[in-house]
C-alpha cells in the first residue's frame, strides 16, 4: 500500500485493523488492499485508470457519510478523494454557476453560497460529506433537492477511458437516486450548480422548518436564517457531526421514506387502523404514488429512539431513522439491527424499508 500519510497530514498504517474505519462517519469499515489519495480532478481519473489497469476493484471514497463498508474491509484500491475548491463559471445579473471540486466539504461549500448572497443550497446545511457525492443519491433536506441547482457533473468514464460532461437530465435524477447511484462506471469529478443572485432564500416547503422559522409554507426568508435553522434542527436529530457525540456517528437516515401506489397505501392506513396507532405521516406525489414515513413505521413497529441492538449500536436517541455505532460496534452488528428493524416494520405494517446509504463489501 502506497505512504500515504504525508497527504492526509497524519500517519497510516496499512496494516491497521479497520483502517477505513478512520474516513467513514459510522466510524467502522476494514483494511483496503491499496489505498491512494486523489487531490485534484485528474489524479482521481488516473487512479481509476491505474487501478483498472491492475485488474482491481475501486472505491472512491471522500466524506465517507453515506457509505458502510463491511468489516472485510475492500479487496482493491480505495480512491481518497481529497480535491478542494470551486470557482464562477458564468454568471448573469440574476444567476451565478460554480464549478466544485469533488472533494469540497459540502456544509463549507453551502455556508460560502450563503454568505455570497446566493440561493438555492441554504437548506441543505449541515449536511456531511463532499459536494462530489452529492447528485450520487441526490441529496435532499427540508425541501430542497441539488437535482434543482446541478446544471452538470464532469465525470471519469470507466467504460470509455474519457472525461465526460453530462447534463443533468442524463443524470437521471430521482428520489435519493441517480444513474451514478448503482452503477460504478463514473467517477465524479467536478459538480456544476447554478444558484440565484439573492439574500433570501426559496419558497420554504417543508412544514416543520416553517414553524421553526415561524413563517409560512411558501414564504421566503434571510439565507443566514434558513442556514442557521436548519443547523439547529439536524442538531437536535444528531445530524450534525459531533466527535463528543454517539448519535452523530451514523451515516443519517439509514432507510428512505417508502413510495407507495394507491393501492399500498390504503391498505397501509387500513393496517395502522386497525392497530390503533393513527394514520402515517405521508406527502402525495407525482403519478398518484404517496411517500410515507420511514420513522413513524419504525417507531411504530416497536423500535423507538434509543433502541439497543447487539454488539455495540444502537438507534440514535435523537432520530429514529439514524442507526449508530456507540463505539464497540462492528458493521456486522449494524446490519444486524437494521435486518431487525426492516423485518419488524415488514411484518406489522407489511411494507419493505430499504436502505439510503451505498453498501460496500457487505449486505443487509
Amino acid at each position: 500500500m502506497p505512504d500515504v500519510s504525508a497527504q492526509l497530514g497524519f500517519a497510516v498504517d496499512p496494516a491497521e485493523p479497520g483502517l477505513l474505519a478512520r474516513f467513514t462517519t459510522l466510524g467502522l469499515g476494514g483494511t483496503p488492499r491499496q489505498l491512494v489519495v486523489a487531490e485534484y480532478a485528474d489524479e482521481i481519473a488516473q487512479s481509476v485508470r491505474e487501478a483498472k489497469r491492475q485488474n482491481q476493484p475501486v472505491l472512491i471514497l471522500a466524506g465517507g457519510s453515506n457509505v458502510i463498508i463491511g468489516d472485510a474491509g475492500f479487496p482493491g484500491t480505495v480512491v481518497l478523494v481529497r480535491s478542494r475548491g470551486f470557482r464562477i463559471v458564468a454568471e448573469d445579473e440574476t444567476t451565478v454557476t460554480v464549478r466544485v471540486e469533488a472533494g469540497e466539504p459540502w456544509d463549507d461549500l453551502v455556508a460560502a453560497t450563503v454568505e455570497a448572497g446566493w440561493s438555492g443550497l441554504e437548506c441543505l446545511s449541515g449536511i456531511p460529506g463532499s459536494a462530489g457525492a452529492t447528485p450520487i443519491q441526490n441529496v435532499g433536506a427540508y425541501g430542497q433537492e441539488v437535482a434543482e441547482t446541478v446544471v452538470s457533473v464532469e465525470a471519469y468514464d470507466r467504460v470509455t477511458d474519457e472525461i465526460v460532461e453530462l447534463t443533468a437530465e442524463q443524470c437521471g435524477f430521482a428520489y435519493r437516486s441517480s444513474i451514478f447511484r448503482h452503477s460504478d462506471r463514473w467517477a465524479v469529478l467536478t459538480v456544476d450548480f447554478k444558484l440565484v443572485r439573492s439574500p433570501l432564500s426559496t419558497p420554504i416547503r417543508y412544514a416543520e422548518l416553517a414553524r421553526a422559522l415561524g413563517v409560512e409554507v411558501g414564504d421566503r426568508v434571510p439565507l443566514a436564517d434558513a442556514r442557521a435553522t436548519v443547523r439547529r434542527l439536524r442538531a437536535g436529530k444528531g445530524m450534525v457531526l459531533d466527535p463528543n457525540d454517539p448519535d452523530t456517528r451514523s451515516v443519517g437516515s439509514f432507510f428512505t421514506n417508502p413510495v407507495l401506489d394507491d393501492a399500498a397505501y390504503v391498505a397501509l392506513v387500513a393496517r395502522a387502523e386497525v392497530l390503533g396507532v393513527g394514520e402515517p405521516p405521508s406527502w402525495p406525489g407525482a403519478g398518484g404514488v404517496v411517500k410515507v414515513s420511514a420513522a413513524w413505521l419504525i417507531d411504530k413497529a416497536g423500535f423507538s429512539k434509543g433502541y439497543r441492538g447487539a454488539g455495540g449500536v444502537a438507534i440514535s436517541s435523537k432520530h429514529t431513522l439514524a442507526l449508530t455505532n456507540r463505539g464497540s460496534g462492528t458493521t456486522e452488528a449494524l446490519l444486524g439491527l437494521a435486518r431487525e428493524i426492516r423485518g419488524g416494520v415488514h411484518d406489522r405494517f407489511g411494507v419493505t424499508l430499504h436502505p439510503e446509504p451505498i453498501m460496500v463489501n457487505c449486505q443487509i
